[in-house]
């Protein structure tokens, strides 16, 4: 079975060609010294951890899974071996804050990164991915004092962090929880109550976890307005910054799951744990959607990164499966990469994972700009665009991972269905990245109801201008003409129906029924911008193994995947009546 390629190749291309770091850093205060080669060489180093430390634990730790015995937490064998290497390795610090230890390296490197490790190992990938999602709500509301004993040994990855938010009863609706937060007397409260679905609850690896909890005062009102953040360690910490005693909280359980089977997902009991409050009491939503945001963006890269593998995989065992006769029917059995439905599902997972990493890429470069750019007006510009395409990235990038799983072990046949390949991990691994930090129905309806009329609809506008701009420069050789004109063409009636919707937007009845099918035309013309932009620059390179390709897929993308734009349309524009017209007992 091949072992998976780190797609350090086309990083550089994106890097160094399409979006030109060199310039893009040299503009940012404190990230001029980060060049493509910089970037290239770390994110080497980090492929060559996936591959060779994470990847072969994948399989084993999906089959072993976690343990829960006399109320420790055990990960799969190697687990904890595979992170302290990580942490050893200063990955964890990667992007981190060098005010707390951090490397301070840019964004973008980082999102790369996640999207390998989500390839290799995605229950591993979440120990770090949870803690800097922590550390962003930490960071951006806590006191000094929360920072200061928590900040630094978070971000250097010898304390984990997890989010504690979902109750039996408030899932979507968090306005419905019920755990309760009391005042101590000392500044500090004591928590009480359950959590599930809590990934990362606990670990195996030494160190604590620091879980941030959802609750409410003894005085809060119901509905969100009511609810506040607090974090709760699971080791209280001493002045000098060592572990004191375990604090009152517990695993009562862990959650048995279709996939991610090594990552410890608990369900956790707070019995008077004592908590500190982070932000403003009844401000805990507002803190909670700064890490949620963060993590949005990153559950997307793990669909990016399950497709990419499977992909990876399923083309490898392509090239030497042996069945049938060629198209002529002069050769035979043949490898079933020469036949058409075969190369139509590599096909189009190939043009949807790199068009998503591009994606990827130029979204985690306006975050970078968005919190480094002298100008204020770039940096607010660029946190629009962020705001706007989250959403986009969760969800899109999931829905595509998932189905690129799904082909992928369809190419297989019958060995696809059979845990030796390791084609079933990935759709069962896959399938939790629509479902957590928001399903995806929640992402589009984020997108239809709230992000498209952000600054009156000027956001959007602003993007789509944006993208009408690089498909006038783009100068392409003339067979890419057709392409690019059909992206033109798509984002022409993307945009008509973004006013259409806007001009609708108080019908939350007409947005839910067109949400999904909105979100997914955004993302596949933003993905022929993006491949517009990727064959633009390799039309303009010395021919290579890897322009070629770029600009077969994209006009492959172009011929074979856009036009689904014309069905969704079509969709959308039927509205909700037919939908809302059956009575629930009908069902």
């Amino acid at each position: 079975m091949a072992g998976y390629i780190p797609p350090i190749d086309d990083i550089s291309f994106l890097l160094g060609g399409v979006f030109d770091l060199d310039a893009q850093m040299a503009a940012l205060p404190g990230f001029e010294e980060v060049n493509t080669d910089l970037a290239t060489s770390i994110l080497e180093e980090g492929g060559k951890f996936c591959a060779e430390i994470l990847e072969p634990l994948n399989r084993s730790g999906d089959e072993e899974g976690c343990t829960l015995e006399d109320g420790l937490v055990t990960t799969p064998k190697g687990f904890a071996q595979a992170y302290g290497a990580f942490v050893d390795g200063g990955w964890a610090g990667l992007s981190g804050n060098p005010d707390y230890g951090g490397q301070g390296l840019p964004r973008v490197l980082q999102i790369l990164l996640d999207e390998m490790l989500s390839s290799a190992n995605l229950s591993f990938g979440l120990f770090p991915g949870l803690t800097r999602g922590a550390v962003e709500a930490i960071a951006h509301h806590a006191t000094d004092e929360l920072k200061q004993t928590y900040l630094p040994k978070m971000i250097s990855g010898e304390w984990t962090g997890a989010m504690a938010l979902t109750e039996s009863s408030a899932g979507t609706d968090l306005g419905l929880l019920t755990t309760r937060a009391e005042p101590r007397g000392d500044g500090s409260y004591a928590i009480r109550g359950t959590k599930i679905f809590i990934s990362s609850g606990d670990q195996d690896f030494g160190g604590n976890v620091v879980h941030l909890v959802l609750a409410r005062l003894p005085d809060a009102p119901k509905g969100v307005k009511g609810i506040s953040l607090f974090l709760v360690p699971k080791f209280l910490v001493k002045q000098d910054g060592s572990l004191g005693e375990r604090n009152r909280m517990s695993v009562g359980s862990l959650e048995h799951k279709m996939g991610i089977h090594a990552q410890p997902t608990c369900v956790m009991n707070y019995d008077g744990a004592i908590g500190w409050l982070v932000g403003e009491p009844g401000r805990g939503l507002n803190a909670m959607f700064t890490m949620m945001n963060a993590e949005r963006l990153f559950v997307g890269i793990q669909g990016l990164g399950i497709g990419e593998a499977a992909n990876q995989k399923a083309a490898a065992y392509a090239r030497d499966r042996l069945q049938g006769r060629s198209p002529d029917g002069a050769r035979g059995p043949v490898p079933i990469i020469e036949h058409a439905d075969v190369r139509k599902m590599l096909l189009t997972g190939r043009s949807l994972t790199e068009a998503g990493r591009a994606l990827a890429v130029w979204t985690a470069l306006q975050m970078d700009i968005a919190t480094r750019h002298p100008d204020p007006e770039a940096r607010r510009t660029a946190d629009g665009f962020v705001a706007l395409l989250t959403p986009v990235v969760k969800a899109a990038f999931t829905d595509f991972g998932f189905e690129i799983a799904v082909m992928s072990q369809q190419v297989f046949g019958g060995h696809g269905y059979i845990r030796e390949w390791g084609m079933e991990q990935f759709v069962r691994d896959a399938r939790i990245t629509q479902i957590y930090e928001g399903t995806n129905g929640v992402q589009a309806m984020d997108l239809v109801g709230r992000k498209l009329a952000m600054d009156n609809g000027d956001v959007v506008r602003r993007f789509f201008a944006l993208v009408h701009a690089d498909l006038s420069s783009a100068n392409g050789s003339a067979e890419f003409e057709s392409a690019k004109g059909a992206v033109t063409e798509a984002l022409v009636r993307l945009e008509q129906l973004t006013e259409d919707l806007l001009s609708t937007s108080a019908d939350p009845m007409e947005a839910g029924a067109s949400a999904t099918d909105y979100l997914r035309f955004f993302a596949l013309v933003s993905f022929g911008w993006l491949w517009v932009r990727m064959a633009d620059k390799a039309a303009a390179s010395v021919p290579t193994a890897l322009t070629k390709r770029k600009l077969l897929l994209a006009r492959f993308f172009a011929a074979r995947l856009l036009p689904q734009t014309l069905a969704l349309e079509a969709a959308i524009r039927a509205g909700a009546t037919d939908i809302m017209a059956l009575d629930a007992d009908l069902f």
